[in-house]
């Protein structure tokens, strides 16, 4: 059976939605995509990447951020994200414990962690 991704959904507090399109809009370049009619007064936020990949920023009321649960995000350039990403003032923190990826890890505005990752180059870095 073939799979690809659609979307991951992360969680909030209500009102974070202003923080989310400055991160994932504002920052990391994504366009937000209005959410159907009849999900809409849940709150929230979606927002989609170039290539179709979507992130979902759903409110729970007693919202606790995901500091395990995490997306994999792949990107072109994972070394210029992290320095912006650094840049910004939010956290770095590399990870080499998967051969063939580099990757680092860092928080959303609500505190959900992420992973944005990059295939290496047989035989080093990517």
């Amino acid at each position: 059976m073939e799979m690809s991704l659609h979307h991951v959904q992360l969680s909030g507090p209500s009102g974070c939605e202003d923080d989310a399109r400055a991160f994932w809009v504002g920052f990391l370049g994504l366009v937000e995509v209005p959410k159907p009619e009849a999900l809409r007064a849940r709150g929230g936020a979606w927002f989609r990447a170039e290539g179709g990949l979507e992130v979902h920023v759903g409110i729970e009321a007693d919202f606790r951020p995901a500091a395990k649960a995490h997306p994999g995000i792949a990107v072109v350039d994972v070394e210029a994200l992290s320095r912006a990403v650094a840049d910004a003032g939010r956290p770095v923190t590399w990870d080499e414990n998967v051969p063939g990826l580099r990757r680092f890890h860092t928080t959303d505005p609500m505190g959900n962690r992420l992973e944005f990752q990059q295939r290496s180059a047989p035989g080093g870095r990517s």
